[in-house]
């Protein structure tokens, strides 16, 4: 699983084809490492059809600003310049899959 380091991979990950999961977190942030294990999980199985990535708020102030990252963690479900959905807090995996499952394909 990837990480966003800085914005021209961000630029880069919206002018690509393929849908992408951004995930807002902290290494502080306890629901967030909670959750973590799934988002890599997922991350793996989906790698084929949908990118997913974390984006670290503490190191990348700008990105979570442009999302208006206020609490996390933070998910914003994506292809392009478009939010299909987002959601703040916890997520099952269950419901992780189905935003997945939604994300348009090719």
């Amino acid at each position: 699983m990837n990480t966003i380091k800085n914005n021209k991979q961000f630029n880069d990950l919206v002018k690509s084809d393929k849908p992408f999961v951004l995930d807002f977190y902290a290494d502080w942030c306890g629901p967030c490492q909670s959750l973590l294990p799934t988002v890599k999980k997922l991350a793996t199985e989906y790698k084929d059809d949908v990118e997913i990535l974390t984006v670290n708020v503490d190191n990348q102030k700008d990105l979570a600003s442009k999302f208006s990252v206020r609490s996390i963690p933070a998910l914003f479900f994506m292809k392009g310049n478009k939010i299909y959905h987002s959601s703040k807090g916890m997520m099952s995996e269950t419901e992780l899959r189905k935003y997945i499952d939604k994300l348009p394909k090719n």
